[in-house]
């Protein structure tokens, strides 16, 4: 168990929680934690980093049962923490993309930090309005004295650039070469961004989000294909992806029934 410690309010219906862990507040970009809301459920969640040392955070989205109530603890309140699981992105040298949407920046944010200052970085953060953007001025901290680009995208045109992350992504291509192209968020957006990247001939990697129970490869809520998200991923590579004929179109739902997206 964790005790809460402070709460920053990112948007209306997004905030981060942070507390002290000394594991957790060195995982590596992709990997992620269960977390239990007492007499609630039991979550998987991305680790999002801490300026402090020791510590980490959790990046929620109130959306379902559990992530309401998630959103809604006080500081004070206490957690139950497990982890962290799965693998991570793979670390490339050079000149690179990442594209995230929502609570999708959470890994891309803790990838930023294990990045070499020498990199030439360029982020695409996507949102719907104004009012849903999120950690732009963390990634443009984060970056600071390195070659760098920090490009936001609103569907509905109302800050910077309008359209969607992948429109944005296809201009870019069009006159940059990326050694690794990195994307998490929803997944029909990351669909989009590993079909470009391989058009391309782009190395690109992915973070999935699948309904976990156990978070270690016994339950098989997470089956993804022919793979486990909790314990083959979260983090695959663009050619096992796109030869996953379940990648873009389906998920198993609470029960483990397939249900399109």
């Amino acid at each position: 168990m964790v005790t809460i410690e402070k709460i920053v309010d990112e948007t209306p219906t997004v905030r981060t929680l942070f507390f002290s862990d000394e594991i957790l507040s060195k995982v590596l970009p992709g990997q992620f934690a269960m977390v239990w809301i007492p007499g609630v459920n039991e979550i998987p969640m991305s680790v999002m980093i801490s300026q402090e040392n020791g510590k980490a955070a959790f990046t929620v989205r109130k959306h379902g049962l559990a992530t309401t109530e998630l959103f809604s603890k006080k500081v004070g309140d206490q957690i139950g923490i497990r982890g962290p699981y799965g693998n991570s992105f793979t670390i490339k040298q050079g000149k690179m993309l990442l594209v995230g949407g929502g609570t999708g920046l959470v890994p891309l944010i803790r990838l930023v930090t294990f990045l070499k200052k020498s990199d030439d970085v360029t982020i695409i953060i996507g949102a719907k309005t104004r009012a849903e953007v999120f950690f732009e001025g963390l990634a443009k901290k984060l970056l600071e004295g390195t070659s760098h680009k920090v490009i936001v995208v609103t569907e509905d045109g109302s800050y910077s650039e309008k359209g969607l992350v992948t429109d944005v992504m296809e201009k870019l291509l069009k006159s940059n070469r990326f050694d690794a192209i990195y994307t998490c968020g929803p997944e029909k957006m990351m669909y989009k961004v590993v079909q470009i990247a391989s058009q391309n001939k782009s190395y690109v990697e992915a973070s999935i989000e699948r309904m976990m129970k156990c978070g270690i490869g016994i339950c098989g809520s997470c089956c993804f294909g022919d793979v486990m998200a909790c314990k083959d991923g979260t983090v695959f590579d663009g050619t096992s992806l796109l030869v996953n004929k379940e990648f873009g179109f389906t998920h198993r739902n609470k029960s483990g029934m397939i249900e399109n997206y």
